[in-house]
Parts: structure tokens; C-alpha cells; sequence
């Protein structure tokens, strides 16, 4: 992800949340993650998509840091990062729940950022 540009970067980022989405459907709990082989795999699909935003974020972060603080500051961010760390190198400690409330609690506020990013790139 090193290479691409920034509007690749969001464009990604864009694509990420509507398959969070897609994958969403039929989960109407945390528990609908674990009751299958379907709802892990969706848990896990969902999981790395999450850890690709962060992933892309830290990468606009480190090569246009303005452009992301004219959106959100630098503790919005920073939490994304940092949730992208955790799902990296503390994947065992991520549980259901927690991927289930930043689906349903965050991402749409997420998206309207990425949205307001993109306009500026335009």
C-alpha cells in the first residue's frame, strides 16, 4: 500500500466500507459472528478489512498528515491506528463484540470522513 497514491488510498478505503457492509448483512449481534462457520468467517473477512483501513490511514498519515487533520484531529485518527495495531499483533484478543460495535457504532461516521477526504484530493 506503500506505492499507491493518495486517492488510491481512499478509493480503498471507500471499497473497504462497502464490504464491511456487504459482509454485515445477516448479523444482527455479536453472536451471530459465533454461531457458525459462516458468521467466523464473516468476523474474520470483516476483521482484516478493519485492519486495512487502519493500515491505509497510517499510511495517508505518514505521507499527508494535513490532509487527514483537516477532517478529524489528530486523536480521531490515532484511534484508528492504533485499532489496526491491535487487530495486527493482538488478533487473539479481539472478540466479537468489539468488532461488532465498531461495525455498527463507528464506521458510518468513518465514512463520511473518508468521504470529506476524498473531496479534497478532487
Amino acid at each position: 500500500m506503500d506505492k499507491a497514491t493518495t486517492a488510491e488510498l481512499i478509493d480503498f478505503i471507500l471499497e473497504s466500507l462497502r464490504l464491511i457492509k456487504r459482509r454485515l448483512n445477516g448479523i444482527q449481534s455479536s453472536d451471530n459472528f459465533l454461531e457458525n462457520d459462516e458468521g467466523l468467517d464473516k468476523l474474520d473477512a470483516i476483521s482484516m478489512r478493519l485492519q486495512s483501513i487502519g493500515e491505509a490511514l497510517k499510511n495517508l498519515d505518514k505521507r499527508e498528515k494535513e490532509l487527514l487533520l483537516n477532517v478529524a484531529d489528530k486523536e480521531y485518527w490515532s484511534k484508528i491506528i492504533r485499532t489496526r495495531e491491535i487487530l495486527t499483533h493482538h488478533y487473539i484478543d479481539i472478540d466479537a463484540e468489539t468488532i461488532y460495535m465498531i461495525c455498527n457504532e463507528k464506521l458510518a461516521e468513518l465514512e463520511q470522513k473518508i468521504l470529506k477526504l476524498q473531496e479534497y484530493v478532487k
